[in-house]
């Protein structure tokens, strides 16, 4: 199975106002995490949400994504919002 991310305006302008050391990072394991055979295994279901989401956890930060599309072999997991564990939630 291929999984691949692909990132909301929102997402990448969340990255874009985080440090760059924390942007880097945050990439770099959401990189290793896709490249994973399941990605979903680090990956926590989200409650209470108006759609299905899922999240990464990164340190003190989180990556709140949905899957998208599933065809074959290829899962595509969207980005909908990066950011810091106390206001991810609330925004």
């Amino acid at each position: 199975m291929e999984y691949r991310l692909i990132y909301t305006e929102k997402a990448q302008n969340n990255l874009q106002k985080l440090d760059a050391q924390i942007s880097k990072k945050i990439l770099k394991k959401l990189d290793s995490y896709i490249k994973n055979e399941n990605p979903l295994s680090f990956a926590k279901k989200l409650i209470n949400t108006e759609d299905i989401s899922w999240r990464f956890r990164i340190g003190d930060y989180r990556a709140i994504f949905k899957i998208d599309h599933e065809t074959g072999n290829l899962v595509i997991l969207v980005v909908l919002k990066i950011g810091h564990r106390k206001n991810i939630y609330n925004s």
